[in-house]
């Protein structure tokens, strides 16, 4: 694995409005299935921008076996690249941990219709 690039506070600060503007990217993008974006679902585990402006994500599926996660990966990283300022995005599938329900945003559980204020069992 490559050495990571630690940033800055000046660093920080300069690169957040442009990390923002990258999770607003990310939650254009919905799973086929679920009418959620994938962020809120729970779906993207790290996501981090060098001062180079390159992104880095790592992402899992709610299943192995999605038929979409192509197409899904794809969109995802069309809709970082177009973002104004990002220089180039590249995107990591895991399934470790494995996804589950409790990833799921307040604003997910919301739309999905589950109880926001029952913690899971």
């Amino acid at each position: 694995m490559e050495e990571k690039e630690v940033l800055t506070a000046e660093d920080v600060k300069e690169l957040a409005p442009l990390y923002d503007a990258v999770i607003l990217a990310v939650k254009q993008v919905y799973d086929p299935e679920i009418p959620v974006n994938i962020y809120d679902l729970g779906l993207i585990y790290e996501l981090n921008i060098n001062k180079d402006h390159e992104v880095y994500i790592l992402m899992t599926f709610t299943a192995p076996n999605c038929p979409m996660a192509d197409e899904v990966i794809a969109e995802l990283q069309h809709s970082v690249e177009q973002t104004p300022g990002v220089k180039s995005c590249k995107i990591e599938l895991t399934f470790d941990p494995v996804w589950d329900q409790s990833m799921l945003s307040d604003e997910a559980r919301v739309i999905l219709g589950y109880d926001v204020d029952v913690a899971d069992e």
